[in-house]
């Protein structure tokens, strides 16, 4: 039964009993996925890397996409009118671990939208002086820390993380007031997520790399799926497109120890990258 003026439902049942796509909790999105499947080139999706398109792993470095991603992201990428992985990591860095480059047209947009990666060509910034003054003292740091902790060096910005420590809440709550210490004293940010916490130069998120890829496109619609904090402003900008008359859809891979603000931020919530894959594959078969 469909209930008069509950857009979500009314959604649900425009699809049509065979499709597999989820329904988004709330109205806006349930209405921006409507908007995305009846006028896909003028769509923009976004999706994480990290707990997104592939599963948090201990060592950064053995990141691979689940199953199907780059077969979803090839098909999604010629329907719509932008299609692009935003990171915290490195753009390259994410294209050779994710097999990226095997997917024409993609944008990849690395260091939260700082570098631009797209059909082997990359568009980078020099790395601030900074943040090799802040890489030298983290390095220092990291020695003294309890074994597991490593530091993750992304060229333009660098991550403490405690995930492999025996305890890695305290190792992160021990190091985190020292890391943020450091990194105020250089100018430098920091942002903290699941066990890790980052320094990096200011002024860049994924809510800019959002923001600009639905002004490059003029993108009517814009999806975003994320995991974690770094997320967070990537959601913000999708809300404020959408305070301004377009639609947007913001979506949560949840893992098991994911941040709570993302559940309750999403319009849609998703069982982690093999739901993430599972879901765009799905939007590129409705669209195509």
């Amino acid at each position: 039964m469909i209930t008069p003026g509950n857009p979500a439902q009314r959604h649900d049942h425009e699809l049509g009993d065979m499709s597999p796509l989820p329904t988004p909790r709330t109205a806006e999105g349930a209405d921006a996925l409507a908007a995305l499947l009846a006028d896909p080139a003028r769509a923009v999706v976004a999706v994480d890397f990290d707990g997104t398109l592939a599963p948090i792993v201990a060592r950064p470095e053995d990141a691979r996409p689940a199953p199907g991603a780059l077969q979803a992201l090839t098909a999604l990428v010629p329907r719509l009118a932008a299609c692009a992985v935003v990171t915290g990591r490195a753009a390259e860095e994410a294209v050779r671990l994710g097999g990226l480059d095997a997917v024409p047209g993609l944008d990849v947009l690395g260091h939260y939208g700082l570098q631009r990666w797209r059909d082997g060509r990359l568009d980078s910034p020099p790395v601030p002086p900074e943040v090799a003054t802040a890489r030298r003292e983290l390095r220092r740091l990291v020695e003294g820390a309890p074994a597991g902790v490593h530091l993750e060096d992304k060229e333009h910005s660098l991550v403490v993380h405690t995930r492999p420590a025996a305890d890695p809440a305290a190792a992160l709550a021990e190091l985190a007031p020292r890391v943020e210490q450091v990194a105020t004293s250089l100018g430098l940010e920091v942002v903290s997520g699941r066990f890790v916490v980052e320094v990096r130069p200011p002024g860049a998120d994924k809510g800019l790399a959002v923001r600009r890829l639905a002004e490059e496109t003029a993108a009517a619609t814009i999806v975003y799926v994320g995991d974690d904090l770094g997320d967070l402003p990537a959601y913000d900008a999708v809300e404020t497109l959408r305070d301004h008359g377009r639609s947007g859809l913001t979506v949560a891979s949840l893992g098991a120890d994911a941040p709570p603000e993302l559940a309750e931020r999403a319009d849609l919530v998703l069982d982690g990258p093999d739901a993430v894959v599972a879901f765009l594959a799905a939007i590129a078969a409705a669209i195509s």
